[in-house]
């Protein structure tokens, strides 16, 4: 077992901090952010106290998904910059210490991509096989009965080749054919231009969507469906995902990576815990990583709940392999939304002292609630296809709140999407300067884990608790942490274990606090134990 910091690769001892690009700083005027306008704000990520940044798509784009639809995948879209902003941005985050991973989506291209637009010409194309082309059913419909995440049917009639195309997403995005092996040496190959480049990873998008079943047979019927599910649960998923081989690829991302020294893959799955294990892959053939665990973003808010999901994800865990936890994202509801204002301060603290690689998302640090998107500034297509449903985006994608000038320092111009409704006060340099805010709740936890062994790579134990509590100790040689949430709005009796010694009070998510037996409703505490250094 590692003993030492230094044993420790740089994402097992760090902090992971999601950049959506549209939505943190414009530079420009034109309401988008862009790869200048993260430039101007390393400092801020610098002195939030995270170690990485991952940048969602930048790439050329029609932006039929805003960014996961590519038309080349070495290149910057003008939306952003271009390469030479790139290769700035990089240089000025590598100065500050930060590393920077960027998104990789490996599944689909763009339909305008060159190779798509090749492949699409004839049945003889080169490139035909490229992607995924079948017959029509008997009956002149879909080939098989596969749903598209987006919704609807995932195949699309190409009329000028009498054939279907697949598409686990939009129209759009078609999806390339891994059983190709031209494909997987053009793919290799991006991930070979960005890393000569010298990004530090990549994040994979639906990484578990890559390969698809041999004859693409009929997904089983979903028996629990209903219409509020959205489209894509019609059907489950068995052949369409999550195949075998997927895993001999990751393998070979991860030889690739793991090439160029300290390089960092994460692996975007939403798969039971079980088959999630599967992709850090074997000894004799690693996979990713770092598979995301995307369990709080999932798991009922109680400790009922929350202290068998955390206990069966660390007992699953592979001998050597390095959890990781996510509670925001650009995809789900923001944690403030979900979980209320005084639960996402104990969530903040939950996510920041549990073992293994946190990855925080934009905004979360502000507490951001939810955000009323007008029907007529929505955005996400998901949302356009499927309306009424509540499968929207655009809430998670709002700009950050720099200050309190005009359209909250993000741009001089409307932003492409509407800001929260307490941008005024709920912005970053009026959090900086008052103590008791979200902001300096985040910043105080992580320069505590900066500066903690224990937090960074120590032990985990759960503890007991009161009910609707949890409570667990973290723990590197004689540091020893203990860590006591308050899941409820009522008060609830503080345990601790009969070896503490005499305690004290490092945070708590409430303002002027103090140590006693009890914690306070919606109350989370980071304690020293005794005979801790």
């Amino acid at each position: 077992m590692r003993l030492s910091l230094e044993d420790h690769a740089w994402w097992e001892r760090g902090v992971i901090y999601q950049i959506y690009p549209r939505s943190f700083q414009d530079s420009d005027g034109d309401g988008i952010g862009d790869l200048r306008g993260i430039e101007r704000r390393l400092d801020y990520i610098a002195a939030l106290g995270v170690d990485a940044i991952w940048l969602s798509p930048i790439f050329p784009s029609p932006m039929a998904d805003f960014g996961y639809d590519i038309t080349d995948h070495c290149d910057v879209a003008p939306v952003f910059g271009d390469l030479a902003a790139f290769d700035r941005l990089l240089c000025a985050a590598h100065a500050r210490g930060l590393k920077l991973l960027l998104d990789f989506v490996p599944n689909h291209s763009s339909d305008r991509h060159p190779w798509f637009i090749e492949s699409r010409k004839s049945r003889a194309s080169p490139k035909r096989d490229w992607y995924i082309w079948r017959d029509p059913a008997p009956d002149g419909g879909p080939p098989n009965n596969w749903t598209s995440d987006m919704g609807g049917s995932a195949w699309e009639f190409d009329a000028a080749t009498g054939q279907y195309y697949l598409h686990a997403f939009l129209k759009e995005q078609p999806d390339l054919n891994w059983r190709n092996p031209d494909v997987r040496s053009a793919m290799i190959d991006v991930l070979r231009f960005w890393l000569d480049r010298g990004v530090d990873g990549f994040r994979i998008d639906v990484l578990w969507h890559m390969v698809k079943a041999e004859g693409l047979p009929d997904n089983p019927v979903n028996p629990h469906y209903r219409p509020d599910m959205g489209e894509k649960y019609k059907v489950l998923q068995h052949h369409s995902t999550n195949q075998p081989d997927v895993h001999e690829i990751a393998a070979e991302f991860r030889s690739l990576a793991d090439s160029y020294g300290e390089r960092l893959l994460v692996g975007e799955i939403f798969l039971p815990l079980d088959a999630l294990m599967e992709y850090y892959g074997t000894p004799d053939a690693p996979g990713v990583h770092l598979p995301f665990n995307f369990q709080l973003l999932d798991a009922s808010w109680d400790a009922a709940s929350l202290a068998p999901t955390i206990a069966a994800y660390e007992a699953a865990l592979p001998p050597g392999c390095w959890p990781n936890w996510v509670m925001g994202s650009h995809d789900a509801p923001r944690i403030a939304d979900r979980l209320g204002a005084d639960q996402a301060r104990v969530a903040a603290m939950l996510l920041l002292t549990l073992r293994g690689t946190p990855t925080l998302y934009q905004g979360d640090e502000l507490g951001i609630g939810r955000v009323a998107i007008p029907p007529d500034r929505v955005r996400d297509p998901q949302d356009l296809r499927q309306p009424g449903l509540g499968l929207g985006r655009d809430r998670a994608r709002t700009p950050m709140a720099w200050d309190g000038s005009p359209h909250a320092g993000f741009s001089d111009f409307e932003p492409w999407l509407p800001l929260h409704e307490d941008w005024t006060v709920r912005n970053v340099a009026n959090q900086a300067g008052d103590p008791n805010s979200m902001l300096s709740l985040y910043r105080t936890l992580l320069a505590l884990r900066r500066a903690s062994p224990a937090l960074r790579i120590g032990e985990y134990a759960a503890l007991p608790a009161d009910s609707g509590t949890l409570c667990y100790q973290r723990r590197h040689g004689d540091e020893r942490l203990l860590i006591a949430l308050n899941l409820t709005g009522e008060p609830r009796r503080l345990i601790l274990p009969d070896d503490s010694g005499a305690a004290e009070l490092l945070v708590s998510t409430l303002p002027d606090a103090t140590l006693g037996d009890a914690l306070a409703p919606n109350e989370g505490l980071l304690l020293r134990l005794g005979g801790a250094r």
